[in-house]
Parts: structure tokens; C-alpha cells; sequence
């Protein structure tokens, strides 16, 4: 029987550390079902379509990992997907708290599902999808943050980009 694990989250956009935690939990796992959060209250910058063509890209192709939106519980995805591992990243202590939370929610509404937390290599572990996005909006370099999909793509929906305004 195969290990399956689960990441879920928003990945709006795809980073670095996203696919490192992915490779990560290669190691541990079979198959790795990332599983792409419709998630319209926080009002993505990508659309859920967008997000799941940047991370197959980012990924390429690997006949142990898929890749998908959901829209429900994420206990209920986990069961139908068989899934027996929860894959979170931790990038410091402040993550820690709020994952946990979640990880006991999940406990409570499902006993069989484990938790695991990993944490992404060094050079990752500031990146955020949030701080690459502003960084990206007012131009910045975020070549070296995000896969080469996501670095297309945020220059396609900011074309423009910000300027810097000095106000006396």
C-alpha cells in the first residue's frame, strides 16, 4: 500500500520553497497530492486554474506527484484520496502556532490523519507567496525566490509595475 501525503494551501503563487517542501516530503511519502485551495476569500492574485498550470510547470512531470484544486473540507479530500499524512512547512517560529491549531483541528475531525511538519531549506525560509508578490508588483527581482513559471507569470499580471514615488 502506498504512502500518500497531502500539501495543501493557496500557492499564490508557487515558490521555491513550496517545491522544496514538496522534494522534502518525497522522502517520506510514495505520492504527494497537492492539492490547490479554491480558497476566494482571500482573493487570489491567480486564479485556481492559473496557480495549478504554475505549479505543474514547477514541478514538470513526476509520476509521484499530482497536482489539483479542491473546494471542501480537507479532511474529507484526505479520505477520499486516501491520504495518510498532512504535509505543512514551517519557515519559523511564529508558522508554529497557527499549525498547530490546525493540525489538532484536523486530529479531532479525523484521528487517522498524522500531521508533519517540515521545514524548507535555509535559503527558503523567509520566502512567502505574500512578499513575493509585493516585491513583484513594484518590480523587484524575484528570480531567485520563485520557478521560472511563477517569475512569467507575475510579470504578465504586473505589466506595468509600480514606480517609486518620494513625497516631501
Amino acid at each position: 500500500m502506498k504512502r500518500i501525503a497531502v500539501y495543501p494551501g493557496t500557492f499564490d503563487p508557487v515558490t521555491n520553497g513550496h517545491v522544496d517542501l514538496v522534494e522534502r516530503s518525497l522522502r517520506l511519502f510514495d505520492k504527494v497530492l497537492v492539492a490547490i485551495a479554491a480558497n476566494p476569500k482571500k482573493e487570489p492574485l491567480f486564479s485556481l486554474k492559473e496557480r495549478i498550470d504554475m505549479f505543474r510547470k514547477a514541478i514538470g512531470r513526476r509520476s509521484n506527484v499530482s497536482i489539483e484544486g479542491f473546494d471542501c473540507l480537507l479532511v474529507d479530500y484526505m479520505k477520499e484520496k486516501k491520504a495518510v499524512g498532512l504535509i505543512r512547512g514551517l519557515r519559523a517560529v511564529s508558522d508554529f502556532e497557527y499549525e498547530m491549531q490546525m493540525a489538532l483541528m484536523n486530529r479531532r475531525l479525523d484521528s487517522d490523519i498524522e500531521t508533519v511538519f517540515l521545514m524548507p531549506s535555509e535559503e527558503y525560509s523567509f520566502i512567502t507567496s505574500t512578499i513575493v508578490k509585493e516585491a513583484a508588483s513594484y518590480g523587484g527581482d524575484v528570480s531567485s525566490l520563485v520557478p521560472a513559471v511563477t517569475v512569467r507569470e507575475l510579470k504578465r499580471k504586473y505589466r506595468t509595475g509600480k514606480h517609486c514615488t518620494v513625497r516631501a
